[in-house]
């Protein structure tokens, strides 16, 4: 688990070619508790530094001399091996934060200051952080693990995991008891579809990662309460790749399937889906049963825009359609094995009910 003096011992790198800046901002952050803080206003050293310290966040300002933001986070992207910025941008231009998202900055705070959102935007992007670097740690040596020790591992393993996905679905603003009704739904689908025991435990300990790529979508993109517009959707979309990335840098069995389910569960069998319009069998088979699980719980869960359906209304949604759910975009095999048990997965749903 991540404290708050785990957040505040967080490595901090400011860079801002205004001294003035600089002198504020660690006032600020200091002023919060933050001890571990360092500033430069050359950005051309910003990669040699990170190289040698490994921050856990910069604060880039986006309009220096010499090499502005963008062209400092397109070298930062060399040094992260998995292509995970951990930058927050500082800008007063309106115009440029758009594009500083789309060169992999998490998020940004405008000019003139203000405290608490400053203090509030790093605290948040210092927690996902250090919740990535320990999934990054724990990953890299899950496939030793696996094999030397007893099913508490697996236990063990999946509480972990909840834990990194719950900050994931915190983001969305979700219970977080989404993520373990996927885990059983797509047990329950696989065990249908007659996949061997060994599929079966690897996609519901995978399935549960499906959105792990939320945490590096912009919270004011992720909880806006309205539509999104074109770019904004266009940004949320790629949550299906930087889970991807997240997870595909393993060897650990587990987290390769995840990869595959992050990048493919909103990929649709009629080849409408995205990010990568595949068609029919080209999606990759966990990723066609979570895509089903995740509709049906949608449907049956509460959402800023729509009330919680009943497994009924769900299931009707499903085998028939509306306005945005066909049943073209699924495997028909997937789908005839939900029309046969449909019980089941009402079943799930209602032994692990929303929070209120």
């Amino acid at each position: 688990m991540i404290t708050p003096t785990d957040i505040r011992h967080g490595k901090v790198l400011i860079v801002d070619d205004q001294e003035a800046n600089i002198l504020l901002l660690e006032r600020i952050l200091r002023g919060a508790g933050y001890d571990a803080i360092t500033s430069t206003t050359a950005s051309a050293e910003v990669c040699g530094l990170h190289l040698k310290n490994s921050y856990d966040l910069i604060l880039l300002d986006l309009q220096m001399p010499g090499m502005d933001g963008i062209q400092v986070m397109e070298g930062l992207k060399g040094i992260e091996p998995d292509g995970y910025l951990p930058v927050l941008v500082i800008t007063a231009q309106p115009d440029l934060k758009l594009r500083a998202l789309r060169a992999g900055a998490r998020d940004f705070i405008s000019k003139p200051f203000e405290i608490s959102e400053v203090l509030a935007r790093v605290n948040n992007l210092l927690e996902v952080r250090l919740q990535h670097n320990r999934l990054q740690k724990y990953s890299e040596g899950l496939e030793q693990q696996v094999r030397e020790r007893t099913a508490d591992l697996k236990n063990n393993y999946m509480e972990t995991i909840f834990t990194m996905m719950r900050a994931a679905e915190y983001k969305d603003g979700d219970t977080g008891v989404h993520v373990r009704r996927i885990s059983y739904y797509s047990r329950e689908f696989a065990g249908i579809l007659g996949q061997d025991d060994d599929f079966v435990d690897m996609v519901f300990f995978a399935s549960p990662m499906h959105d792990v790529g939320k945490i590096g979508i912009p919270d004011h993109i992720l909880s806006k309460p309205g539509s999104l517009t074109p770019d904004e959707w266009q940004i949320m979309k790629e949550h299906t790749l930087i889970g991807s990335k997240i997870l595909g840098n393993s060897k650990s069995a587990y987290l390769m399937m995840g990869a595959e389910i992050a990048l493919d569960h909103h990929e649709r069998w009629d080849g409408g889906g995205y990010p990568n319009g595949k068609r029919g069998e080209n999606i990759s088979l966990p990723a066609r049963i979570v895509n089903i699980c995740d509709i049906y719980d949608a449907l049956r869960s509460r959402r800023p825009y729509k009330s919680a359906f009943d497994h009924n209304k769900a299931m009707d949604i499903i085998t028939h359609g509306d306005d945005r759910t066909r049943p073209e975009h699924f495997d028909p095999l997937i789908l005839a094995a939900f029309q046969k048990d449909h019980q089941a997965f009402n079943d799930i749903f209602e032994k692990h009910p929303e929070k209120v």
